[in-house]
């Protein structure tokens, strides 16, 4: 795909969709794809979605600056009729897991928690190279982000939340979970848990961390 081809809302400074403007359109706005459009409001009229995106956008108003995250995924599951909680975590955050654990079930729901290494397979039998162990000559289990989903699905969760899972095995977890997922923590050993704050400083202080390495071959 070229790139005069590809989405660039980010980069939009006219924002059309926030108000009733279609005849301010750019050029390459995916409003224009109205067969998309349409599509996507035909899943919303699925029963099941609408209510969740409806409870969704009464969350948006109701904590709107005044709930932490972990209170609108509590008000959002009761609204739901949600009483079994996922909760798939990192090692490196078991305090915190801890925590949300002893939160939930305060508030009256059941909780299912899985930690990342859940099996404890060694990287090696993954393929992983010794290089790449942060300790290469002890014995390192390997994140297990599908066994920690396929675990959750046997307890039939109705909806998980995400705490700390690193990149890539995250969207595993995503991939393979069965119920709804949310995120409560993005991991970010460098900036404690918040990646946000990179971006507010891409122009200044972190602007050499954000550069990456060589792209990949055909990239």
């Amino acid at each position: 795909m070229k790139q005069k081809d590809m989405l660039s809302c980010a980069a939009c400074t006219v924002r059309a969709c926030l108000e009733e403007r279609p005849q301010k359109l750019p050029a390459g706005c995916p409003m224009r794809d109205t067969a998309v459009m349409a599509a996507a409001m035909e899943v919303y009229r699925q029963p099941e979605t609408r209510r969740f995106h409806i409870i969704s956008s009464q969350i948006e108003k109701l904590g709107y600056s005044a709930w932490v995250r972990l209170r609108e995924i509590m008000e959002f599951s009761r609204r739901m009729d949600y009483e079994r909680l996922g909760l798939a975590f990192c090692k490196g955050l078991s305090r915190e897991a801890a925590a949300t654990h002893k939160i939930l079930r305060a508030n009256g729901f059941r909780v299912s928690s899985v930690i990342c290494k859940a099996g404890g397979v060694a990287k090696e039998e993954m393929g992983i190279a010794k290089e790449y162990k942060l300790r290469p000559e002890d014995f390192e289990p390997m994140c297990n982000p599908v066994a920690q989903a396929l675990l959750l699905n046997r307890e039939g969760t109705q909806l998980n939340i995400v705490l700390g899972l690193c990149v890539g095995h995250d969207s595993l977890f995503y991939r393979h979970a069965e119920a709804m997922t949310t995120t409560l923590v993005t991991k970010d050993r460098v900036l404690a848990h918040n990646p946000a704050g990179a971006l507010y400083c891409a122009e200044g202080y972190f602007r050499e961390k954000l550069q990456a390495g060589e792209p990949p071959a055909g990239g």
